[in-house]
This record gives structure tokens, C-alpha cells and sequence, in this order.
């Protein structure tokens, strides 16, 4: 399920990133420039604002009533390019077992149906291979290498670009694509 970050997820949210902090921090954007962290509640705070305002949407990733990652539709932009940017993670013992492609279908077919918007990108780290693979699987085109395009772990790194737009699912839920190639592919 995607829902919203509240309050109450503090205990829940921060164990689950101290326990993923080695396994995420090779593939996690973060600022080049020294920042102040933010608190939870004041993590809690902006995604709202940025939820409201129609910048980003941001959801935790439950499964089995237990909080095990992050997806969020950000960059939005509207007018003539109706565009998001897609991102996640997901705690890595639950990594491999088709999750993390359910909560990205998701997020696209609110995008596209919820929404209204037109396009859905999703920048991948080029030597993350599971990522790839996964982004790949659900039918985003590759649009290419983007050099140094993020700083992630200390440096600007290459990302590939994939993509969906409307088009490409000719009217299909890419939840339910994703659930029929998954039912194939058991």
C-alpha cells in the first residue's frame, strides 16, 4: 500500500533507515553542500507543503501493515509538460520480491489516472543493476545516460533516464501489466 508519512511513523521510519543506511547509501541523492537534517516532524512537515502545492507526491511504502520504504512522485511540473520524477527505496530484506515494481506501477498509474499528468521519469544510478533491471521489466524506455547527474555517496554520479508516458500504456493500468508479466513469469 501507498499512503502518506504522519507523525506516528517516527519510530517506525527512522529504525527502518538506520537499519537500510549502509545498503541505501551507495545509490541515495543527497546535497553536495553541507545542510542542516531535518527532524522527522519537520520531514513530515515539507512533504506535505510540497504535497499541497503540487510539487511532489509522497508516499511510504506499507506491506502487511508494517512501513518498509519510501516512493514519491517529485519535480512536477505542469502546464505544456504535465512531468514527474520517480524515486524509492525499500528496506533490503524486502528487496527481490516484486514490491518495489508494485509501489513504482502504482505511483505511475496515480500519476497518469490520479493526476493527469502526461510523463514519468525515473533517474537509475548505471551500475545499479537491480534497479535497471526492475524499471526495465515494467516497460520504461531508456532514454540515455545523464552525466554527473545527481550527487550520490560523496560524488556526482551517471544516471540512465527511463520513462513512461501515457502513450506507452495505451490506456492499461501498469499495476495490472506488471501483475500479468509476474503471474507469466511464475
Amino acid at each position: 500500500m501507498l499512503r502518506a508519512l504522519t507523525t506516528r511513523d517516527r519510530r517506525a521510519w527512522e529504525a527502518l533507515r538506520a537499519a537500510n543506511a549502509d545498503w541505501l547509501r551507495p545509490w541515495e541523492a543527497s546535497s553536495p553542500l553541507p545542510t542542516r537534517r531535518m527532524s522527522f516532524s519537520q520531514l513530515v512537515r515539507h512533504l506535505d507543503r510540497e504535497g499541497r502545492a503540487g510539487r511532489a507526491q509522497p508516499f511510504v511504502i506499507e506491506y502487511d501493515g508494517r512501513l518498509i520504504g519510501q516512493m514519491h512522485l517529485s519535480q512536477m511540473l505542469w502546464g505544456a509538460s504535465r512531468s514527474a520524477r520517480a524515486g524509492y527505496w525499500i528496506d533490503h530484506q524486502m528487496a527481490g520480491q516484486g514490491i518495489a515494481p508494485t509501489a513504482l506501477a502504482a505511483a505511475v498509474d496515480h500519476a497518469f489516472v490520479g493526476l493527469g499528468l502526461h510523463r514519468v521519469a525515473v533517474d537509475v544510478r548505471v551500475d545499479n543493476a537491480p534497479s535497471v533491471r526492475m524499471v526495465r521489466k515494467l516497460g520504461f524506455r531508456d532514454e540515455g545516460i545523464r552525466r554527473a547527474a545527481l550527487y550520490v555517496d560523496g560524488q556526482w554520479r551517471d544516471h540512465h533516464e527511463f520513462a513512461l508516458t501515457v502513450e506507452d500504456l495505451d490506456g492499461e493500468s501498469l499495476v495490472h501489466r506488471w501483475n500479468l508479466r509476474a503471474a507469466l513469469e511464475r
